[in-house]
């Protein structure tokens, strides 16, 4: 976090680094990434000079959607570790300054969950399926799902039960979605969250925010002409978060809420973050753009307008465990991300060129204003495997689509840590089992945390030195920028930030100059004759000031 004003909040400038537990580091050598191989890696995140944590759910779960079908909201599962572990990790953390953001699911839960195996129990018309959205199904026999909504994983949304009826799951099969309008799910989180509270978390990350509350009468998407989609951003889900942000609110200490937020519309973005709601939200609209400094600026400026609208901060991200790495797409022909994987899927790829724009986007990212998400692996230049056996493949997308969708295995690859041989330090030596996802390419050798430590040229140094500098410099972090248009090239992103701070991103062809300054702070690639090359950018101490 920068230093611009003693007395704001942390979350509004802090760098988070997300950690997905199954792939980070695993302690016990059982080939699953653990809370004992992340206390033991800490002193990398203090060393890289994040803020915070934030770790993908670590709950009981049989993990179908790695981790997201949550069968206890209270409990770490067993292969991670224990809860006594837990609040040992979070000490932990917070004697070397760093905060700790738990994931918390409240759209579903695991099919796995005691209160939906009580409603399946318990059969048609019972209070208990009250809890989860069962209806009766269409056709003569009810052979046919209740409606047409279509699960994010492929297939319908519903699933037939063993008496008839039909769950909603928006998702997988083995993630039932909670019914909202129900008061006692409601009592469940708030008493969940204060459970954490009490633990010490700093914070929660909500996944798919706006798709608690679906329409009444869950209408079909065919004819539904207006928006939002009948499944999401209705409008008794603030109702929820103005409840959950008054509980955090009896807490000290600056606890946090970061939304999961795929919402295209600005105003209806901004309402999530209003005073009363959650404090930020995922920058989607970034890790989507393609590498053009047409398409940045544009989404920089919409976003920084959007979270004007009610005063909060902005983020920005560039990957996370959901998207492929953004080596991989920047050096794609189409350096945007959708979700057709499937087509993208094989691409050629230019690693140099994709690397060679992360580290620019990394200066980009952390010279914005507002707070830097880093997924693991990005510190390290880590690119998508995609060349994974179909049969070691375990995302539900995968398996959903029927082999059509390529899934999400290839951003979870173990991290590369240390050694000549696999797994690369990510488990000890003489483990009991292979990593749980065991496809790491052999050029993760050169990109482990050992190999790069020390190399003043590789990406790894260059994060450190990169965080190093954001903390020093005052003006970075939430504030004010102003763009510097038209004083070096077109096709380059140029503005400045309070303390006579400048970054300069040239996605042009060809070397630029650099504008009037006093001292280069850092580059992401060698200046060529005092020009900035091709595909990178600069941070300098603009001239004539401070």
């Amino acid at each position: 976090m920068t230093s611009t004003e003693e007395n704001t909040p942390w979350w509004r400038s802090a760098v988070i680094y997300q950690v997905y537990p199954r792939s980070f580091a695993d302690g016990n050598g059982d080939g699953t990434g653990d809370i004992a191989g992340l206390r033991a890696r800490l002193g990398h995140l203090a060393g890289l000079g994040v803020d915070a944590l934030w770790l993908s759910p670590w709950y009981v779960s049989p993990l179908a959607d790695g981790g997201y079908d949550v069968a206890d909201y209270r409990d770490v599962d067993p292969a991670f570790g224990t809860l006594d572990e837990a609040a040992a990790l979070i000490g932990d953390a917070h004697a070397l300054g760093l905060r700790v953001i738990v994931d918390l699911v409240p759209n579903h839960c695991s099919e796995q969950h005691p209160w939906f195996q009580a409603a399946l129990t318990a059969g048609p018309g019972a209070p208990e399926r009250e809890l989860f959205h069962f209806r009766a199904g269409r056709g003569p026999q009810g052979e046919l799902p209740p409606n047409d909504w279509q699960s994010h994983f492929g297939g319908p949304a519903w699933q037939q039960t063993a008496d008839g009826a039909w769950y909603l799951h928006m998702f997988a099969p083995e993630q039932p979605d909670w019914n909202w309008e129900h008061p006692e799910v409601r009592a469940e989180f708030l008493s969940v969250l204060r459970f954490w509270l009490d633990l010490g978390v700093d914070g929660f990350r909500i996944d798919v925010t706006d798709h608690l509350v679906k329409e009444d009468g869950l209408p079909d998407t065919a004819g539904h002409h207006h928006t939002p989609h009948p499944w999401r951003d209705q409008e008794g889900v603030h109702d929820i978060y103005r409840s959950w942000r008054a509980l955090l609110d009896e807490y000290t200490g600056e606890r946090t809420f970061v939304a999961e937020l795929w919402e295209e519309d600005p105003q209806r973005f901004a309402r999530y973050l209003r005073a009363d709601e959650l404090h930020t939200a995922f920058n989607f609209p970034l890790l989507r753009s393609p590498w053009d400094a047409d398409a940045l600026r544009s989404v920089i400026d919409a976003t920084l307008a959007a979270h004007a609208l009610v005063g909060a901060p902005a983020t920005w991200v560039l990957s996370n465990h959901d998207t492929t790495r953004h080596v991989t797409r920047y050096g794609r022909a189409d350096t945007s991300y959708d979700f057709d994987r499937a087509a993208r899927h094989g691409l050629p790829v230019d690693l140099p060129l994709g690397t060679r724009r992360a580290r620019a986007a990394a200066l980009l990212t952390l010279a914005l204003p507002g707070s830097t998400y880093v997924y693991q692996g990005d510190e390290l230049g880590l690119w998508e495997v995609e060349d994974i056996p179909d049969h070691l493949r375990q995302d539900p997308t995968w398996l959903r689509s029927g082999g059509v969708d390529r899934g999400r295995d290839g951003c979870r690859v173990p991290l590369p840590w240390a050694g000549a041989e696999q797994p690369f330090g990510f488990s000890p030596e003489r483990a009991s089992a292979a990593p749980w996802l065991d496809v790491q390419p052999d050029a993760w050798q050169a990109l482990s945390v050992a190999a790069q430590s020390g190399d003043p040229d590789s990406h790894l140094e260059f994060y450190r030195a990169a965080l190093r500098l954001r903390r020093q410099e005052g003006g970075l972090g939430d504030g004010p920028m102003d763009w510097q248009d038209g004083v070096v090239a077109p096709a380059v992103l140029d503005f400045t930030r309070p303390g006579s701070f400048r970054c300069v991103v040239n996605l042009s062809a060809a070397p630029v100059p650099l504008p009037p300054h006093e001292a280069v702070l850092l580059a992401s690639e060698p200046l060529a004759d005092g020009k900035l090359p091709s595909d990178a950018a600069v941070w300098l101490r603009a001239a004539g000031e401070g």
